[in-house]
């Protein structure tokens, strides 16, 4: 049942990092990928062409509803349905005290109304294919309380309060919505956020773990292709944590 042979998954963020990570392990199972993000997706692309079916790549703003709106058009035209949508977009962070009020509301505006924005433009074309998947990420940060990027850890705990509240509106669709909340990914925004002292990080996140070594992309790609599949139809509304054992819900 873990299946998601030519299902179509509409993917934010898709750019680089886990977004990428989603794609390409996504396309090896035999979806068709719609990669969406501000930046370009041609790497994206020539990985997801390496391995799975058909893949288009889309420029997108998640903050601009006629952007997400675009993405799905574009993903409607090249396949002719949507199955599945993986809100990645995100922004992170620093210490509250030095955040100013356009970085607050800019985090806000896309790891919170985006995926509003997003979920918005698929629901209609998921209806129409009679079902769907909708998979957010969170962050072990809206459950841990990470300190320095106190914007963050509150868009992300706005997530999880958007996933559960949108799963009991759309259960009577069939489309199911779901969180995962990990832990510190190695990814390049990791090591944007924490810079020169990205090894201390990682040693001090990895010492709270119960698997103790640090998390890559690829340990998310299992529980998003279940997420995807038909094996986990009777889930919904849950965050799942993928954190070695950090915080065990």
């Amino acid at each position: 049942m873990l299946d998601v042979q030519d299902k179509v998954v509409a993917i934010t963020g898709a750019a680089r990092g886990l977004g990428q990570e989603f794609a390409w392990s996504l396309a090896a199972a035999g979806a068709r990928i719609v990669a969406g993000d501000i930046n370009d997706c041609a790497e994206t692309l020539g990985l997801v062409k390496n391995v799975g079916p058909e893949a288009v790549g889309v420029k997108l703003d998640v903050t601009d509803p006629g952007s997400a709106v675009s993405m799905v058009e574009a993903g409607m035209r090249a396949f002719g349905r949507l199955d599945a949508l993986i809100n990645n977009a995100a922004l992170h962070g620093g210490r509250f005290d030095a955040i100013d009020e356009a970085e607050w509301d800019a985090a806000m505006a896309v790891n919170v109304k985006g995926i509003w924005n997003c979920c918005k433009a698929a629901v209609p074309a998921m209806r129409q294919a009679g079902g769907g998947s909708i998979v957010n990420i969170a962050s072990l940060a809206a459950t841990y309380g990470m300190p320095y990027g106190l914007h963050y850890t509150t868009s992300k705990a706005a997530v999880i309060g958007l996933t559960r509240g949108l799963a009991r509106e759309l259960g009577r669709d069939r489309i199911r919505v779901n969180a995962l909340a990990p832990s510190a990914v190695i990814t390049e925004g990791t090591r944007e956020f924490f810079g020169e002292k990205l090894d201390r990080a990682l040693d001090t996140i990895k010492a709270g773990q119960t698997i103790q070594r640090n998390l890559q992309p690829s340990d998310l790609a299992g529980t998003v292709l279940w997420l995807i599949s038909d094996a986990s139809g009777f889930v919904t509304g849950q965050t799942i944590a993928v954190d070695g054992g950090t915080v065990m819900l």
